[in-house]
């Protein structure tokens, strides 16, 4: 399999080299030349199948044999080592749980599935490789659980400063090690335009390798589609349609169910929930793409105003608008209302979301209650203890702190603040 630049379809590299490098040489995302099919005799006994030997048959097209199959095999298994329960929350709704792994958060299979293929491909070649990263949130703290300790591999994480909660901050600023967090004076698309930036200066790239560990890195993006799969799995006895309402942000979980999607998973429809930072929900109403300027929200790691990964998705459905609109809903919800989601989840079936579940959750009752005769499944992306503040605020009621938190949340704070594009290229080259 060949990776290609969305801007440049001439420039083509293998797996290995998409990974190692994050983005393309002009500043491209990386794209699969082909999004094989799976065989139908696959999905009928996809329920009987363990979770590794789904996830193996779902990702080996993608990898070819620059991974050996044994190591693939073993990568995915201690990558998807933790569970992915589907919730009922209604008759036609479930809550995909996908925050049962390390860092209580989805990014969690995606980092731990990159951090070793590279360090699989970092072992074969002598020198040290820096991983640059962005978060407005989770990433961060997967990245840094996923790569701490991994020889070679050096992490440097951007955040906004203010704009990450207190657990996610503890998570990605008390690890140490090969682990530095980089405390930045702006919002996630200023952390993320330094990020594309430093790769494209050859003073920095010159002096270390850089690679990424955002999902505009494939190996961060595709792997994410195992939780469609992880679902369909659970839910493959039901007759309705099935239908997914993925929290979205820099969209690059939705996109990688739509390559899933697009490999024969039977996806009826996707739904973008979005918060008030809403270029994508925007788009589908207008046929106008533009970015918007980020605004803080309580689900903050959906507070992206020009997310990387829409370019993908237009892409899946080759740039028409008609087509990717049969395909995808988007839809907004201000803090109040996700507050106000969050409390009616909580009062008619005793769960408790997270603010970027609820945001889910709102996508996806107002879709079902327009397309009745579906079965919807929204994502629970992060544990809600990871939001304490702002669940027990609006629950008014505690919410139980699991033993790994507590004891995060006494560690010492360790972070370099940074203003600009020339403070990160100081700190790079220093």
């Amino acid at each position: 399999m060949k990776y290609y630049s969305l801007s440049n379809p001439t420039i083509k590299k293998s797996f290995e080299n998409a990974v190692v490098n994050g983005i393309a040489p002009d500043r491209g995302l990386y794209f699969p030349e082909e999004i094989p099919p799976l065989d139908t005799s696959f999905f009928e006994e996809l329920p009987q199948l363990s979770i590794p030997e789904m996830a193996y048959t779902a990702m080996a097209p993608f990898v070819g044999d620059e991974i050996p199959q044994a190591v693939l095999e073993n990568i995915l298994k201690n990558t998807l080592d933790f569970d992915f329960p589907v919730v009922s929350i209604k008759d036609n709704m479930g809550s995909l749980e996908l925050f049962h792994g390390p860092t209580l958060a989805f990014k969690d299979v995606g980092a731990r599935f990159m951090a070793q293929c590279l360090g699989y491909f970092n072992s074969k070649n002598a020198g040290q490789v820096t991983v640059l990263v962005a978060t407005s949130g989770d990433t961060g703290g997967a990245v840094a659980n996923g790569f701490l300790g991994v020889e070679g591999i050096d992490v440097v994480i951007l955040y906004p400063k203010g704009k990450v909660s207190k657990v996610q901050e503890q998570q990605l600023t008390t690890l140490g090690q090969n682990i530095t967090a980089l405390e930045v004076e702006g919002v996630f698309d200023d952390c993320q335009d330094m990020v594309k930036t430093a790769f494209l200066d050859q003073e920095i790239t010159a002096k270390r390798k850089l690679t990424s560990a955002n999902s505009i890195n494939v190996a961060r993006w595709l792997p994410q589609m195992l939780y469609y799969f992880i679902a369909y799995r659970q839910l493959a006895h039901r007759k309705e349609p099935l239908v997914f309402s993925v929290p979205s942000g820099n969209f690059g979980n939705i996109c990688a169910g739509m390559i899933g999607q697009n490999m024969g998973l039977p996806i009826d429809h996707f739904i973008a929930a979005t918060n008030i930072n809403d270029a994508v929900p925007a788009y589908l109403e207008t046929g106008q793409y533009a970015a918007v300027k980020t605004t803080p929200t309580i689900s903050n790691a959906m507070d992206v105003g020009d997310p990387s990964n829409f370019v993908r998705i237009q892409k899946i459905y080759g740039n028409n608008f008609t087509q990717l609109k049969d395909h995808l809903s988007g839809y907004r919800f201000t803090d109040d209302a996700t507050r106000e989601a969050m409390r009616e989840i909580y009062h008619t079936s005793s769960y408790i979301a997270d603010p970027h579940g609820a945001v889910g959750y709102l996508g996806l009752k107002d879709y079902l209650e327009k397309h009745p005769g579906k079965y919807g499944v929204f994502l629970e992306t992060a544990h809600p203890v990871k939001f304490l503040d702002t669940v027990e605020e609006t629950l008014e009621r505690k919410v139980p702190m699991p033993e790994r938190i507590q004891s995060l949340l006494d560690k010492e704070k360790k972070s370099i603040g940074i203003k600009n594009y020339a403070d990160l290229k100081s700190y790079l080259l220093s």
